[in-house]
């Protein structure tokens, strides 16, 4: 068997782009890509990457692979295994077999549904839809998703978790109307969405009290009820910088 030597590799990666995100903060951040369908962001292209040339064709995809950094995990390092949220915390599993940030590398992969691509100096990006990543987040590559490959007829699933019923306040309620009207977000629909996959830390999941997550420039405040999550109140704040 030959030998590769890594030691000379050098292959230094630079971004070609930052991701402009629905979600300033970590929480509230879906654990997968396309589980919140109204999650919406745009991959905003940096220079020498932001020419048109480089694009032709893409818009003939419906979906794109991101590849990026998890940059706010970079300092905590990486762990040999973790617990993964959707079971419950409970139960560690070796950091290959999940999608956790704390990895060698650092580096996520997500499929995201291609909106819009707009080349406009000195404004370059892609908007899309579906996203599970923080605003900030830095873009390494991108890729075409090709339904036919990408996804194996004999692919196993991971377990789902069960669908809650998640109440909004009618104070919640026209708030979001309001909201939608002025901004064209589609906030009710990313609260449910986010909220359907229990976002609460593992070790809080037990306790009865209120957590808040920003989504844009939202506060949202919910808690957990009986049967599923009630949403009491959304308040408009600067968004962070």
């Amino acid at each position: 068997m030959s030998t590769i030597n890594l030691d000379g590799l050098h292959s230094p990666m630079q971004p070609i782009g930052v991701i402009e995100s629905c979600f300033p903060e970590k929480f509230g951040v879906p654990r997968q890509p396309g589980l919140t369908p109204s999650a919406t962001g745009r991959i905003m292209l940096r220079e020498p990457f932001d020419r048109p040339e480089m694009f032709r064709g893409v818009e003939d995809f419906s979906h794109l692979w991101v590849v990026f950094l998890f940059h706010q995990a970079v300092a905590e390092g990486w762990k040999p295994t973790v617990r993964p949220p959707r079971l419950g915390g409970k139960q560690r599993r070796g950091v290959f077999a999940t999608r956790s940030p704390h990895r060698p590398n650092h580096l996520g992969l997500s499929v995201v549904r291609l909106e819009e691509m707009v080349f406009d100096s000195p404004l370059s990006y892609l908007r899309i839809s579906g996203i599970d990543m923080v605003d900030g987040t830095p873009v390494v590559d991108i890729k075409p998703y090709i339904a036919a490959t990408d996804q194996p007829a004999n692919s196993v699933p991971a377990p789902g978790e069960g669908v809650a019923e998640i109440v909004f306040s009618s104070d919640v309620q026209r708030f979001c109307r309001r909201y939608e009207a002025s901004t064209g977000r589609r906030l009710h629909a990313l609260i449910g969405e986010v909220l359907a996959q229990d976002p609460r830390p593992a070790g809080q999941r037990s306790r009865e009290k209120e957590f808040g997550m920003l989504l844009w420039d939202v506060n949202v405040r919910w808690r957990r009820q009986a049967d599923g999550y009630i949403v009491t109140s959304c308040e408009r704040v600067d968004p962070p910088t």
